[in-house]
């Protein structure tokens, strides 16, 4: 059972200025946050994260005031759980350590309910490969053990702090399709958009490589609603590939070109620099 989510003190409240993301998540903006923090503007609404993730601007930015949702129900599930049983989490999480036999063991005999299956996703999470998040066709998590080099399983102190900023009453978590969370921005109001993408298919095969994580339709789709809520004097940040297809779709945007180290190949020597693309509507 769900305990009720209270809203934290302001000693609470200032005490989260530290807070980090509590995933490892592929495609993860932590590592760009220098890049993108000083596009965001100095004032501004209501905060929209529709393609939630790990959440690294939104711990960066802490806003008072956000829309955050995914259309996973488990990774939302497991930011629920954070805000609403840090303490269940934390008891599971504490004894744990890396282990083959045991990440095998979780993985293939999930719990149903919350928050034991949330706590079982985070170490899950943490000792997969690469913090990718990537399931079979019946919806069951099917990432390899990663072999961790430290027993470091979770951070209590630090998963304590985020689940202080997701009690403030002004933050909201839900489980939709963006289209569902972009219907009520208003002018002022930031919108970041992370759609699902593989930056290493930047160049030939980029739209078959990435359709089963988000299609073509889909970026169409969000393109258009971007489109609109810019029109209607939203501010609006969207990361994608630095793709040409992609860069069409934004044309009316400001494109900044964001620059990372690749995270995906197997091995660390083979991984070259990437780039992807910022839209900026302002």
């Amino acid at each position: 059972m769900h305990e009720k989510a209270e809203a934290p003190s302001k000693d609470q409240w200032n005490a989260t200025v530290d807070a980090r993301p509590f995933l490892r998540w592929a495609g993860s903006k932590q590592r760009l946050l220098s890049q993108i923090l000083p596009f965001v503007p100095s004032v501004y609404g209501r905060y929209y994260e529709p393609f939630l993730g790990s959440g690294a601007l939104f711990f960066a930015l802490r806003p008072e005031r956000a829309s955050l949702s995914d259309l996973s129900e488990e990774v939302v599930g497991v930011w629920k759980a954070v805000r609403d049983n840090v303490d269940y989490l934390s008891d599971y999480l504490r004894p744990m350590k890396p282990d083959k036999a045991i990440f095998y063991d979780i993985r293939g005999s999930r719990s149903l309910a919350y928050p034991a299956r949330a706590a079982e996703f985070l170490y899950l999470n943490k000792s997969c490969w690469n913090g990718l998040y990537r399931v079979n066709s019946r919806g069951q998590f099917n990432v390899p053990y990663g072999a961790p080099q430290s027993d470091f399983v979770f951070d209590e102190a630090n998963l304590k702090r985020c689940a202080a900023i997701l009690k403030h009453p002004g933050i909201t978590l839900t489980q939709c399709d963006f289209a569902q969370t972009l219907r009520n921005p208003r002018s002022g109001d930031l919108v970041f958009l992370d759609p699902p993408y593989v930056t290493k298919h930047n160049l030939n095969g980029f739209r078959d490589y990435n359709e089963r994580l988000f299609s073509w339709a889909d970026q169409e789709r969000l393109a258009a609603v971007a489109r609109r809520l810019a029109d209607r004097g939203v501010h609006v940040i969207v990361s994608n590939a630095d793709h040409a297809d992609v860069i069409a779709l934004y044309e009316d945007f400001r494109l900044v070109q964001l620059e990372r180290p690749s995270t995906l190949a197997s091995n660390a020597t083979k991984r070259g620099r990437v780039t992807e693309a910022m839209f900026v509507s302002f």
